[in-house]
């Protein structure tokens, strides 16, 4: 779908006020046979050169990671996202994140691939004047050239503007001398460009920097010996009066912070889909394991609980596959509205990711808690062969754990998550407050009984619509009662992020689900169905925990006694068999022996 598609116009952060119809967003069974085709040369890649050196990797043997990315650059895996005329591929936002998807079943390659791709070369791309761009990303394109991105300190993580790097112009005025440290570098060991984030003399915000390994003054610790993600090289970093040309500032001087900010944007969302394929990896082994495994005179397969586990798996991959692509396709569309208004290419694609950062740090969060849980039931399945280093859970369990700290962490996220969607509101770029007031009107008024349209997805519709009321209820009476203090509050602040995620990710798996139906009718569709359910009804529940530890936590009296109300009123639903359901998905993975959806 390289093709710019006419659909409603839809901003980030909207989905909360507003309803979405299912023509308007992108499905994964809508990629292109070129993009198809792409997929497939992933999954080849991953079969024939790191799955069968996975130990190797994990060793770090001697120059093997970096002969991966040459054979990787090679296939032109790390120029999809590259324009032409910098001798990449040119393809759009969704084909980039399909590639970190099945790339994300690789254990620590895919670590060195989209820290590569992604922090290391879209600085250059986004924000380098032509000159930068045309030295250094036809190489990096091709892995002549390997990147990596130094930002975080010792005493600087989540805070990172609060870096100590830093740089001073030599007196010829010809050379930036950067003094400082960075701490956990991915592709450290290899990288042959930096982008290194300092503060020039006494500035407040960073600058950033295009650094070259050869231009000396650079000194690197051994190796990190981490708990996961082992082949992936991560070292300290010292820059000591290491020299760079002036021309080698990258954007403008103290544009470094923001420089950070929108490419951790496109970090993040890439996140979501990479965690989809490692999932989706996990979860095929698991399924195997469970139709070859014997106990009690029968595959572990036949067994309840385990059939519980298969398919709460699938569910919640199915869940964020859908909500990544959504995500991705609107990245996509705005670009392409902005160059229709004339927005030069590199702006109009920092842009667009800007405008969806909502969504950016919601699918950071509910993609690495996805793969959380689905290797640890996955370590479960395994038993006892789950905890040995000689099964495939063993490196799984491990890689897994840091994604929930990668690219801020997921309470960082959660707290953006509010914060962002509060400024655009106070920018007039949302208007949250009139849904919200009209939410708690509601709440005094006699709730409506009236019979539900009789179609397909009423029931789905009319849980999605209320779990927005919910969420828009206790953002607007959090805002109300605690006004300047509710930065302070992060407990109150995450609950709310949860509700707003829970509604974009059902939302999602929602119009997914009845695009599919439309396409290929509702037998087809079983299983998309069952896992549709299964999400809401367990969203309904998260939604209803949540919204009643933030109301409990800043509500009192009588007003807390009518939000709690209005909170059953919003959470209610109708029986649903989710046992049922579970088993018919379950059976599918079962006779397929693999994810099939």
């Amino acid at each position: 779908m390289e093709n710019a598609r006419k659909k409603q116009s839809i901003k980030g952060g909207e989905f909360i006020i507003s309803e979405t119809s299912c023509d308007d967003i992108f499905i994964p069974e809508e990629f292109d046979e070129e993009q198809l085709m792409i997929k497939k040369t992933c999954e080849d890649f991953l079969e024939a050169e790191v799955f069968p050196n996975l130990d190797r990797i994990d060793t770090q043997e001697d120059g093997l990671m970096p002969s991966l990315m040459d054979k990787a650059g090679d296939l032109g895996m790390l120029a999809v996202s590259i324009p032409e005329e910098y001798g990449g591929f040119g393809k759009n936002f969704n084909t980039s994140m399909l590639v970190a998807d099945v790339c994300g079943a690789g254990c620590s390659f895919a670590v060195a691939l989209s820290a590569h791709t992604g922090i290391g070369t879209l600085p250059i791309l986004y924000y380098g004047n032509e000159t930068q761009k045309s030295k250094y990303i036809p190489k990096l394109g091709t892995g002549e050239w390997k990147a990596a991105y130094c930002l975080t300190e010792p005493n600087s993580g989540s805070d990172a503007n609060s870096g100590r790097t830093k740089a001073k112009l030599n007196a010829e005025e010809t050379h930036y001398l950067i003094n400082g440290q960075k701490m956990w570098i991915t592709n450290g060991g290899f990288a042959d460009v930096f982008i290194v984030f300092a503060k020039i003399d006494d500035d407040k915000n960073l600058s950033a920097f295009i650094v070259e390994r050869n231009f000396g003054g650079i000194t690197m610790n051994p190796e990190e010996h981490k708990m996961g993600i082992k082949g992936s090289s991560t070292r300290q970093i010292f820059f000591n009066d290491c020299p760079v040309p002036i021309e080698n500032l990258l954007s403008e001087r103290e544009n470094g912070f923001k420089i950070a900010v929108n490419i951790l944007n496109i970090g993040r969302i890439k996140l979501g889909a990479s965690a989809i394929g490692s999932s989706r990896r996990v979860l095929n082994q698991a399924i195997n394991y469970s139709n070859e495994r014997v106990q009690f005179g029968l595959p572990i397969s036949k067994f309840g609980a385990i059939r519980y586990k298969l398919a709460e798996m699938a569910t919640r991959n199915y869940a964020i596959e859908s909500a990544v692509y959504r995500a991705g396709q609107n990245i996509e569309d705005a670009y392409e509205a902005l160059l229709a208004e004339g927005m030069e290419p590199a702006k109009a694609k920092l842009k667009s990711t800007e405008q969806f950062a909502v969504e950016c740090a919601i699918l950071k969060v509910w993609g690495s808690e996805m793969l959380d849980y689905v290797v640890d039931e996955g370590v479960q399945v395994y038993g006892g062969m789950g905890y040995s280093a000689e099964a495939p859970m063993d490196r799984a369990y491990r890689d897994s754990r840091i994604n929930r700290i990668f690219e801020g962490t997921n309470e960082i996220n959660r707290i953006l998550i509010v914060d962002m969607l509060l400024k655009r509101a106070l920018k007039g770029e949302l208007d949250l407050m009139t849904p919200a007031q009209a939410v708690a009107g509601e709440l005094m008024s006699i709730p409506d009984f009236s019979e539900q349209e009789d179609s397909l997805f009423a029931a789905e519709k009319t849980i999605l619509k209320n779990l927005k009321k919910a969420g828009l209820m206790i953002a607007g009476a959090a805002v109300q009662k605690l006004m300047t203090t509710l930065a302070k509050e992060q407990e109150i602040l995450m609950n709310v992020a949860d509700i707003i995620g829970y509604v974009y990710v059902s939302e999602s798996i929602l119009l997914r689900t009845e695009k599919l139906v439309e396409q290929r009718g509702e037998e087809a569709c079983k299983g998309q169905l069952d896992m549709m359910r299964i999400y809401l009804q367990q969203a309904v529940d998260k939604v209803a925990l949540a919204g009643k530890e933030a109301l409990y936590s800043f509500a009192e009296g009588d007003e807390q006694k009518m939000m709690l109300v209005g909170l059953r009123r919003f959470t209610k639903t109708e029986p649903f068999n989710i046992k049922e359901a579970r088993q018919g998905v379950a059976k599918q993975l079962i006779d397929a022996n693999k994810y099939c959806f």
